[in-house]
């Protein structure tokens, strides 16, 4: 008799989890992460260093989370006062998670999920997406590193794009490992 081998999870297959909400209205509660290994969470700390730089200009912003992956970003955003968050996911079932979540969290009417790819998306509707009401705009860039070392050209060029669109008083904030020569930033 054959013995049948056991299958193996797909490449991009990962034990699903939860991540939590670290600070805000919302501290403490938790949200479902798949596990896939092509969305890399922003660990706790990080997270909390980021929002702690940032501090108070979230208050009443509209954020934009070009690289969506768990949503981490735009939901602690919303739980520490943003009015409003737009998230960008190319992943479809990650970006339908990301709407699960919102419903969950108790966010879903504060918040935008676009599922299709961010450069695709910075083309056609970034002066829509920044032209909102909001008096400013926090935009998070966090997306899988490989992105800078593959894309180095169209990711310096995203991020000079939208730095170009944000009112006066937003913040923009772009995470990235060593490979990415950050002199490729603006200035601004």
């Amino acid at each position: 008799m054959a013995r049948e081998r056991p299958r193996r999870k797909p490449e991009s297959a990962g034990e699903s989890s939860t991540l939590r909400i670290i600070g805000g209205r919302l501290r403490g509660s938790s949200f479902r992460y798949h596990g896939d290994r092509r969305t890399r969470p922003m660990k706790d700390r990080v997270r909390e260093a980021a929002f702690n730089l940032i501090g108070p200009q979230v208050v009443g912003a509209h954020v934009i989370d070009l690289f969506a992956g768990t949503g981490a970003l735009a939901f602690e955003a919303l739980s520490r006062g943003a009015d409003s968050a737009l998230l960008i996911e190319q992943h479809f079932p990650t970006a339908r998670l990301i709407g699960r979540n919102a419903d969950s969290l108790g966010v879903s009417d504060r918040i935008d999920v676009f599922a299709g790819d961010t450069f695709v998306w910075a083309r056609k509707q970034l002066d829509s997406a920044t032209s909102v009401a909001a008096d400013r705009l926090v935009v998070f860039c966090s997306p899988p590193y490989d992105l800078y070392v593959i894309r180095t050209q169209d990711m310096v060029q995203l991020i000079r794009n939208v730095a170009q669109h944000c009112k006066s008083g937003s913040v923009l904030v772009v995470e990235s490992d060593r490979r990415f020569d950050t002199d490729l930033l603006p200035d601004e």
